[in-house]
């Protein structure tokens, strides 16, 4: 089972909590289970702070009324499915896309011998679901906002184009292009380049839509005692001078001398990423040409910290896209993983 994953079952009459337990036992080996019991206001509290997905056994009315007082976001809102007592309808109620109803619906009904209700417009007219693409490649959608309106573009039968920096797998939709379009899905670790993006659009005024692989390594070297804003500061502005999103950095790197340095280690919280550390020795199987320091070499073993760390972390196939960045007793270098996407057959 994965770690953590919870559903929660409510039912209200004896053949539905029939159902409940058939479908308990089987999603046994995917799903903790969150079953009702009583107190169904507090029930559903529980589930939609614990649980992936929430399911009721009965009518509609009930789940809509029940789950209104809890509901936020598309992008936080579990998947909320209904199913009715009979398990003849499995219905996609909340959160199709970036929550999963809509494929937990499917599953439901190929595990029960139900039929699927699935009401979202891109599935209804067979186009691409840019947060579902988003979701099942790991990607940061850069704007909600634009990608509503990729969607309705999609839906409009608009042209919208395509641009990765990664290796894409798999058969690109037909309703996305490689060449100029009305509107743009950029998928980068980098933001739009507003000259690439004018030669992929027919119009300044298209929409573009961000989305962002965790693809990207910091580098970190530091005296011993920077504080995490002072390391924050550096590589903040070699963030911004690259273009790199902050929502692209999947870990940071150093020397394993670094490995307890509180400033490091709250920066990287910040961040939300882990400290990736290695020995001197390591630092030097790094491939590459360096900007090298006698100074950091007479200090650490090893003529350079930032670009070697974060090319090592970036893994076989990383390769550095920005050089040593020194400020203040700080530096840092930016490395990006071998990374691609796939559209599903």
């Amino acid at each position: 089972m994965e770690q953590g994953k919870r559903m929660g079952i409510a039912a209200f009459t004896g053949r539905g909590n029939r159902l409940a337990d058939a479908l308990a036992l089987a999603f046994a080996g995917e799903y903790e289970c969150l079953r009702y019991r009583k107190g169904l206001h507090d029930w559903c509290r529980t589930c939609f702070e614990q649980a992936d997905a929430v399911v009721f056994i009965g009518a509609c009315g009930i789940a809509v009324r029940t789950i209104a007082p809890f509901l936020k976001s598309k992008t936080t809102d579990p998947a909320v499915l209904v199913l009715d007592e009979a398990g003849q309808y499995v219905i996609s109620l909340l959160s199709g896309h970036l929550g999963g109803a809509n494929e937990l619906a499917l599953a439901v009904a190929r595990k029960i011998g139900a039929t699927p209700v699935i009401t979202t417009a891109s599935d209804v007219n067979g186009t691409i679901a840019v947060d579902v693409f988003a979701k099942k490649n790991h990607l940061q959608i850069g704007s909600m906002l634009q990608a509503k309106r990729i969607a309705a573009a999609l839906l409009r039968r608009e042209r919208v184009g395509f641009f990765c920096s990664g290796a894409v797998e798999g058969a690109i939709p037909p309703e996305l292009t490689q060449g100029k379009a009305q509107h743009l899905i950029w998928v980068s670790e980098r933001a739009p380049d507003a000259s690439r993006t004018a030669r992929l659009l027919e119009h300044p005024d298209g929409t573009v839509l961000h989305l962002i692989p965790r693809c990207v390594v910091l580098g970190v070297g530091c005296r011993k005692g920077k504080s995490a804003p002072e390391i924050r500061e550096v590589a903040d502005e070699l963030l911004r001078k690259s273009q790199v999103s902050q929502q692209a950095l999947c870990r940071a790197a150093s020397i394993d001398l670094k490995k307890d340095e509180a400033g490091l280690l709250e920066c990287c919280r910040a961040y939300g990423v882990e400290l990736n550390t290695y020995t001197a020795e390591e630092l030097l199987q790094a491939a590459g040409t360096f900007a090298g320091s006698e100074f950091v070499r007479q200090t650490t073993g090893v003529d350079n910290v930032c670009e070697r760390a974060a090319l090592l972390a970036a893994g076989p196939g990383g390769r550095l896209i920005a050089g040593k960045y020194a400020k203040n007793g700080v530096t840092a270098a930016l490395a990006v993983q071998d990374w691609r996407v796939r559209f599903e057959e």
